[in-house]
C-alpha cells in the first residue's frame, strides 16, 4: 500500500463560508417563501418553491459540512470513501474533502499507558475506574499523530548469554513516516510496535552476558570479546533498534532511538551475584596489596643491602620479610614484639 499525499484539498474556509452564505440564503427563500403563500395561497408556485428550497437546505446543508477537516502541526487523517482508499491529510491547515469519506485508524483508542510502565506500580483502584469511564465517554480521535513519540515496554525478565535471569527495560523513540502502511498493512501499529520491542529485546539481550565473561562472543564473528550488557549499553541500544526497525519496516515506522532504561539480576539470584561481586573485588584488592607488599619488601632489602646497614643471612631475611608481609598485608594495626634475645 503506497501512501498518496492529497496537496491540493487546503480549500475549507472558502467551503465554510459557502456554506454560511447558502444557510443564510436559504433562511431568506424560507421567509420570503412562506410569506408568498401565505398571501396568495396555495396557487404560487414560485413561492412553494422557495419555501421547499429554502426548508430543503436548511435540512440536508449540514452534510457538505462533514467534509470540513482541520489539522495541527505533526499531524494526518488518512482517508477512505466506501472502503477504498483515497489519500492521507498531512500538514496543518482547514480542508475540505468528500462529505462522505471517513477518516481510518484502528490503533485510534489503543493507550500504552507509558507512565504506568515507567513507575512498576499499579494505579489506584479508583483511578483505573474514573480513567476507564473517561475513555469510555472520550470518542478517540481518528488523526494519527506523526511526532516522535517514547514506548516504554514493562521491564522482561530475560535469560542472558550464561543463563542468569536479569531483568531489563527499554525506551524506545519512534514515529509514523508511512500512514498508509501503518494503517493497512497491520491490524494495530501500537501493538504491533510494542510486540516487536519486546521481541527484539529478548533476541539481543539472550547473545551478551551481564558482565563481561571470558570465552563469550557477542558479535558472531568467532572470537571472543569483552562485550556485556552493563558495559557494552550503547552497542547493545544501537542493536536492538535495528533490530527493532527491521521488523516494523512493512508498517511504516521509524525507530529513532532505543535506550535502556533498566537493568538488573532478577531478585531469585540478584543475593548470590553481590556476593560474588563482592568476593571478585575483595581478590582484587588483595592482590593489589600484595603486589604492593612485595615491591616494599623488595625495596627495603635492596636499599639496606645497598647501604649496608645491617648484615642480613637468609634466615633473617626470611623472618624479616614474613614479618612486613604481615604487617603490610594485614587488616588490622601492627602490634609488634620486642625480641630481646637471639634468634638462635
Amino acid at each position: 500500500m503506497d501512501e498518496k499525499i492529497l496537496k491540493k484539498k487546503k480549500n475549507g474556509m472558502a467551503v465554510l463560508l459557502l456554506i454560511l452564505l447558502l444557510y443564510a440564503g436559504a433562511v431568506v427563500l424560507t421567509v420570503f417563501g412562506a410569506i408568498r403563500v401565505d398571501q396568495s395561497g396555495s396557487s404560487d408556485a414560485a413561492g412553494i418553491a422557495m419555501l421547499a428550497a429554502g426548508i430543503t437546505w436548511c435540512s440536508l446543508g449540514w452534510i457538505p459540512a462533514l467534509g470540513l477537516k482541520v489539522l495541527k502541526p505533526q499531524e494526518a487523517l488518512v482517508l477512505t470513501l466506501f472502503g477504498r482508499y483515497i489519500g492521507t491529510l498531512k500538514g496543518d491547515g482547514f480542508y475540505f474533502v468528500n462529505p462522505f469519506c471517513t477518516a481510518f485508524n484502528p490503533a485510534a483508542a489503543t493507550k500504552l499507558r507509558q507512565s504506568g510502565d515507567v513507575s512498576g506500580a499499579a494505579a489506584p483502584a479508583s483511578t483505573a475506574r474514573q480513567a476507564q469511564a473517561d475513555l469510555n465517554l472520550t470518542m478517540p480521535s481518528k488523526k494519527i499523530s506523526l511526532k516522535i513519540m517514547t514506548l516504554n515496554n514493562n521491564r522482561q525478565k530475560i535469560n542472558d548469554c550464561l543463563g542468569n535471569p536479569i531483568e531489563i527495560g527499554i525506551a524506545v523513540m519512534w514515529r509514523v513516516t508511512d500512514t498508509a502502511k501503518a494503517v493497512f498493512n497491520v491490524d494495530n501499529y501500537k501493538e504491533y510496535l510494542s510486540l516487536q520491542c519486546d521481541s527484539a529485546l529478548r533476541n539481543i539481550v539472550r547473545l551478551y552476558p551481564y558482565d563481561v565473561a571470558p570465552n563469550v562472543d557477542t558479535t558472531g564473528d568467532g572470537v571472543a570479546d569483552e562485550g556485556s550488557l552493563r558495559g557494552s549499553s550503547e552497542i547493545v541500544a544501537a542493536r536492538i533498534r535495528d533490530e527493532i526497525q527491521q521488523k516494523v519496516e512493512n508498517a511504516g515506522i521509524e525507530i529513532v532511538e532505543a535506550r535502556i532504561t533498566y537493568l538488573a539480576y532478577a531478585p531469585e539470584i540478584a543475593a548470590v551475584m553481590l556476593q560474588r561481586q563482592q568476593a571478585s573485588a575483595i581478590i582484587d584488592a588483595r592482590k593489589m596489596i600484595v603486589d604492593g607488599a612485595v615491591g616494599m619488601v623488595e625495596m627495603a632489602l635492596e636499599r639496606l643491602s645497598e647501604n649496608k646497614t645491617v648484615e642480613l643471612d637468609e634466615e633473617r631475611k626470611a623472618a624479616m620479610v614474613s614479618n612486613l608481609l604481615v604487617v603490610l598485608c594485614g587488616n588490622h594495626d601492627a602490634q609488634p614484639v620486642v625480641n630481646s634475645g637471639s634468634l638462635y
